[in-house]
């Protein structure tokens, strides 16, 4: 029995001993920081970054309120301005809804008015609530009583599209972005606005977008 216990002892010391000498890297991570969404970044590749985002809706932004069809309306027109109807067909990924909602609320906040906005992409809570006033179900509000829901004059549409070049040698990838906006007349079917943003980039490309 004093022979196991030495035995055991002897074995436990060593294991002790060997955990003891592994070097465990527990290095700290980096805290995180706030950056400016507006300026490009060291982990930047070729794709659409936040920077280009927030640069191609400022200037569709500009663009609109300089328009004369969309702002020096007697009556304010009605407009959809969402991710519906923009479609990517590049070869970078983006969030289209960042899109169309970054630049409807800068044009809602900037028209002050002079355009009206009509909620299609929250058309299912809309529905849902006037049933429940048609049924009795709730009272009708303070507001009004309307036969049907607001119906649009003008609709956002666009889309996104690139075109690649890598370097066989050197796997350098160059890739040029041209993106349209339109706003559509949902009557005749015209082109009552439109403008682009375009840009192009070059890197060794080794960035994931998610």
């Amino acid at each position: 029995m004093n022979i196991q216990k030495k035995i055991i002892g002897v074995v436990s010391v060593l294991l002790i001993s060997a955990c003891s000498s592994v070097e465990i890297e527990n290095a700290e991570g980096q805290s995180s920081q706030y950056v400016d969404s507006k300026k490009a970044k060291g982990s930047s590749g070729v794709g659409i970054e936040s920077n280009d985002i927030a640069g191609m809706t400022d200037k569709m932004l500009s663009s609109m309120m300089a328009n004369p069809v969309l702002l020096n309306r007697d009556k304010a027109p009605r407009v959809i301005v969402d991710a519906e109807y923009i479609t990517n067909e590049s070869t970078s990924r983006v969030n289209k809804n960042i899109l169309g909602d970054r630049l409807r609320i800068q044009l809602n906040r900037a028209a002050n008015g002079r355009m009206v906005f009509v909620a299609r992409h929250l058309n299912d809570m809309v529905s849902k609530e006037r049933e429940l006033k048609r049924d009795g179900m709730v009272d009708a509000g303070t507001i009004r009583t309307t036969q049907a829901q607001a119906g649009a004059d003008y609709r956002l549409g666009g889309r996104i599209m690139s075109h690649d070049a890598i370097q066989t040698d050197s796997q350098k990838t160059s890739r040029y972005h041209l993106i349209t906006f339109e706003m559509v007349d949902l009557e005749l079917g015209t082109v009552v606005w439109s403008d682009l943003y375009e840009f192009e980039k070059s890197a060794q490309d080794n960035v994931l977008y998610r």
